[in-house]
C-alpha cells in the first residue's frame, strides 16, 4: 500500500496574496509573511487514502448514516448515505443555476465517487474525492501532518512567481500546451478531456510548478484550514481579540440560515471552465461547508517546520 506523499520544503518568505483581475473574493491584494513549511508534492491519492482507512477503520462523512432529526420534513426513504455528484447536462443551460448539473448521489463516497455502481478501480493514482473537511483533517492527523492555511497553499502554488495569473506564468497555454486539468469544451454538457482525461487525472499528469508541486491548480479543489470570508482581511474582524476570533470567523463563514462553517477551497478543478469558473489559478478561492463532499474536492497536507 502507498505511503503518504513526499513533501517539499517551502522556505519562509513574503507572499503577494490575492488578485483584483477576476473575482471579488480574491481581493484585496496584500502582503503576508509565511513561515517555512512542508507541503505534499501532490494531492492525496485514492491509494493513499485507502491505506489510511485500512489502518484506522475510519468512516467518511459521506458513508455515515443520516439522522432524520437533522432533516425535518424529509422522506426517511431519501435519508441514505451519499454525497453530491456532477452530472453533465444534455445541452446548453443557464449557468446561473448550479443545481442543473449537481445531484444527490445515493451511495456516493470516496470508494464510489459517482454513487452505487461506480468504483475507484484503476484510479489508484488519481486524487481522492468525496472527502469532507473532517475527512481530510483525519487523514492529515494520521499522517502526522495538517491541512495548509490558505496563505501557505497560495504561496506554494505560485511556485516562486510573484503576481502571475497562473501557477506557471501569465500565458494560459505557453507554446499552446495545456498546463492543468480543467474543463475542455462547452460547460456543463460537452467535455472533450484534458490530456485525454475526462474527470480527474493521475497526479503528475501535468507539469510541476516552480517548487516541484503537481496539480496545484486544476484536477481537484483542495481544502485549507482557513474559514471563508468574502474578502481577505475583513475590516470588521481585525479588532477582535485572538481568543474570540476563531469562533466569530466560524460563525460568519456559514451561509445565511446555516450553522455549518465554511472553509476556503483552493486551486479549481477538472470542472472549471473559463466561461463559468476561471479558478484554476493560485489566487482563486471558493467557500465550502465543512460537511460537504463532492466529485471534485480533494486535499493535500502540510507540516510545520
Amino acid at each position: 500500500m502507498s505511503e503518504p506523499s513526499r513533501m517539499i520544503r517551502i522556505d519562509a518568505g513574503t507572499l503577494r496574496m490575492g488578485s483584483t483581475d477576476f473575482y471579488a473574493d480574491e481581493g484585496p491584494i496584500h502582503e503576508r509573511f509565511v513561515d517555512a513549511f512542508d507541503i505534499d508534492e501532490h494531492p492525496v491519492t485514492n491509494e493513499q487514502f485507502a491505506r489510511f482507512v485500512e489502518d484506522t477503520g475510519y468512516v467518511t462523512v459521506a458513508e455515515r448514516e443520516l439522522d432524520p432529526a437533522d432533516f425535518p420534513g424529509a422522506d426517511p426513504a431519501d435519508l441514505v448515505p451519499g454525497s453530491l455528484v456532477f452530472s453533465p447536462t444534455d445541452g446548453p443551460v443557464d449557468l446561473g443555476d448550479w443545481r442543473q448539473w449537481w445531484r444527490w448521489g445515493p451511495g456516493a463516497s470516496w470508494r464510489r465517487p459517482f454513487g452505487d455502481g461506480s468504483s475507484i478501480d484503476g484510479l489508484e493514482r488519481h486524487p481522492v474525492v468525496q472527502v469532507s473537511f473532517e475527512d481530510a483533517s483525519a487523514y492529515a492527523a494520521w499522517a502526522a501532518r495538517r491541512l495548509p492555511t490558505e496563505a501557505e497553499w497560495e504561496f506554494a502554488a505560485r511556485g516562486g512567481l510573484v503576481g502571475a495569473r497562473f501557477a506557471w506564468g501569465d500565458d494560459e497555454r505557453p507554446g499552446g500546451e495545456l498546463q492543468a486539468n480543467h474543463w475542455q469544451g462547452a460547460f456543463p454538457y460537452r467535455n472533450t478531456g484534458a490530456a485525454g482525461w475526462v474527470g480527474t487525472s493521475p497526479v503528475g499528469t501535468f507539469p510541476a510548478n516552480g517548487y516541484g508541486l503537481f496539480d496545484c491548480t486544476g484536477n481537484v479543489w483542495e481544502w485549507t484550514s482557513d474559514y471563508f470570508t468574502p474578502r481577505h482581511n475583513p475590516p470588521s474582524l481585525t479588532a477582535v481579540d485572538a481568543e474570540s476570533r476563531p469562533n466569530l470567523l466560524a460563525a460568519t463563514s456559514a451561509e445565511p440560515g446555516s450553522r455549518i462553517p465554511r472553509r476556503v477551497l483552493k486551486g479549481g478543478s477538472h470542472l472549471c471552465a473559463p466561461e463559468y469558473c476561471l479558478r484554476y489559478r493560485p489566487a482563486a478561492r471558493s467557500p465550502q461547508a465543512d460537511d460537504s463532499a463532492t466529485t471534485h474536492i480533494g486535499f493535500r497536507c502540510a507540516r510545520s517546520v
